[in-house]
Order: structure tokens, then sequence, then C-alpha cells
């Protein structure tokens, strides 16, 4: 019957109302969804190719040890059915763990834009050792437009790897526990949720949301009315990796407050000190302003220190808006006729 309700479905499709293409997955089966991936980077190789939707069903896609499965082409909508229910998962070998190494998913395309699903690394972070980087998406394309999101993992679950990239976030979820959102470019998270993970198995240790190395994009990391959700361990907003990191917090909502760290940044960088790093309007559950009026932070990395207030002024504030910060590009506007879209194609396979 399921086999029947695909054909149906494809030639209902070929049929339809679209100007665009679509690709439909069968629900559950892992090889049927790389078949549609591969299929849909061949078809959209051009840039200049029509958006093309990859429908993947609710189910478990599990790509076993699998790493680094490629986005090449151009204008590729990935759509789940649901966000808690359509989940791609891979479990790399520990041995095999690396920031480079392990992506669920790694972008290469432009435009890509991903929806209502979840993706997993499950690499066994709490055996790996010192280090368990295990990313659900490594981007190396550009234009990247996720809403409806969760990425499930601990360190480095989601890595912008070009130094000029621009990708937008909206209503999404992201885990992790140590730089667990980290890389370059300028990237804007709008009304996300962020989870901290237990630094280790049994709760000891501190976490850090973000690791950011931006380099020659002007904004950096923005987060934009986002919650933090955070059980056990304490936690680091940000700290810096090289280059000149960048990362501002907008109207934060701290579901725990008291597990942020008094510093509120972490003042250790990696290979530098010319960390730009801005907190405004942070609020509790009840909607109480509670960051400070001043965090001064000095800055330390090997002998260089660099003192720095990490405040920002309702002036500086205003300026941090998906506007400005995408000035060629509008995705909070493009997110809204693709989700319509998208929604008008889950429609369709529902109702069969």
């Amino acid at each position: 019957m399921k086999y029947l309700r695909q054909i149906i479905l494809s030639l209902l499709l070929l049929a339809g109302s679209y100007s665009q293409a679509q690709i439909v997955v069968e629900a559950g089966n892992a090889k049927s969804l790389l078949e549609a991936l591969d299929k849909a980077n061949v078809q959209n190789a051009d840039s200049a190719s029509k958006r093309l939707y990859v429908f993947i069903p609710d189910g478990v896609y599990d790509l076993g040890e699998q790493a680094l499965t490629p986005i090449l082409g151009h204008n590729i909508a990935l759509i789940g059915q649901s966000m808690e229910g359509t989940i791609i998962v891979n479990a790399p070998k520990v041995e095999n763990e690396g920031i480079g190494k392990t992506a669920t998913l790694l972008n290469r395309g432009f435009g890509t834009y991903v929806q209502d699903l979840t993706l997993q690394n499950a690499l066994d972070y709490y055996h790996s050792g010192a280090a368990g980087r295990a990313v659900c998406w490594q981007d190396k394309g550009n234009y990247t437009i996720f809403k409806r999101v969760r990425m499930l993992s601990y360190q480095d679950t989601y890595y912008s790897h070009s130094e000029e990239c621009y990708h937008y976030f909206e209503d999404s979820e992201i885990h992790g526990t140590v730089d667990f959102i980290c890389g370059a470019g300028d990237v804007y998270f709008n009304r996300c949720l962020i989870v901290t993970e237990k630094r280790n198995a049994d709760g000891h240790g501190s976490d850090v949301i973000v690791a950011p190395r931006t380099s020659t994009t002007q904004w950096g990391y923005v987060f934009d009315h986002c919650t933090i959700r955070n059980d056990v361990s304490t936690y680091h907003l940000a700290r810096g990796w090289h280059t000149n990191p960048r990362c501002v917090w907008l109207n934060t909502t701290l579901e725990t407050p008291e597990k942020l760290l008094p510093t509120r940044f972490d003042d250790r960088g990696m290979r530098t000190v010319n960390s730009y790093f801005k907190e405004y309007n942070t609020r509790d559950l009840q909607g109480r302003i509670i960051s400070p009026k001043t965090n001064v932070l000095t800055l330390v990395c090997n002998d260089e220190r660099n003192t720095v207030e990490t405040i920002m002024t309702d002036e500086e504030a205003k300026q941090y808006t998906p506007k400005n910060v995408f000035p060629k590009w509008r995705p909070e506007k493009q997110t809204r006729t693709l989700e319509k879209k998208s929604t008008r194609l889950r429609r369709k396979y529902l109702s069969l």
C-alpha cells in the first residue's frame, strides 16, 4: 500500500499545479533519502536552477556511520513532515570524530532551504575522551535558511564553515555542550530555542554556546528574541575562536538565569582577544530585564589582554536587524513564501 501511495503521489506532483519540481522520499527509508539527494544534486547542479522540493515524510532516516552526506545542488528545499517526527541521524565512530569529518549533512549549495525536520549526530559523545566534535550541519554554501529545524548533538552541532557566508534561522532549536554553534560569516538566529546539555555524563563541567571566528563579514552571530534552556551544567554565552569574533544576544530569555556564569562571556580566548561580544535586554521567564547595567571583561589569550564592555546601548541594538545584516537578501520574507509552498506540498501528501 505504501508503495502505491508513493507512485500516486509522484504522478500527482508531476501533473500538479506546481511550477517547481518535487521529489518524495519513501517514509523511513534512508536509502531512498540518499537517492533523492543524489538526484537533487544532479538536477540542480546549475546555480540558476529553479527551486526543487524534496519532501521527507515522518520517520527515522538512519545513515549509520556515514558522514558528510552532501548537498551539492542549488536552490534545494528539504521539507520534513514535522520537526519532531522527521529525523535524519548518523553515528560516526568515536575514533573518526572531528569538526570536518562527522557532519550528518554537508551543504555546498546556494539557496538551500530546510524546514520541519530534525538532524541528529549520535556520535558517542560521553565516551569520546577529550573531544567529541559531532556536527549535524556543516555549511560550505551560502544563503541557507532554516525554518523549524532541530539539531541534536553535543560539540560543534552547527558549523558555518565559509569565511564569507550569510545564513538565517527562524523558530528552530539547537542543542549542545561545547562551542555548539561555531564558525564564520553572518548568521541570524530569530526566535530560536538554544538548549545546553550536560557537559559530562555526571553533570560536571561548564558549557559554551557560541565560538565564532568572524573574519571578513560585518555582523557575526546575531541572536534575536531567542530562549536559552538549561537544566544541569553552567554555561557561557560565547568565547572567541580566532580572528575577530562577533556575537550579540538581543532580548534573550533565560529559563534558568542562575546557570549563566558571572562573566557571561568566557574571558579566555582560544586564539584571540579581539572579540566583539554584546548583550542587550536579557530577561527572565517573568519578562524582567536581568542584564546588568555594565559588564566589563578583560579578555585574555597568552600574553595579550583586551578590556571590553559587553552591555550594548540602545543605539547599538537598533542596528541589528535582518535588513541591516542582509542588505541584499531578505530571508525573513523569503521564508514566508517558501513555507507556504512547502505547506501545500505536505498537505498534498497527507491527503492521499
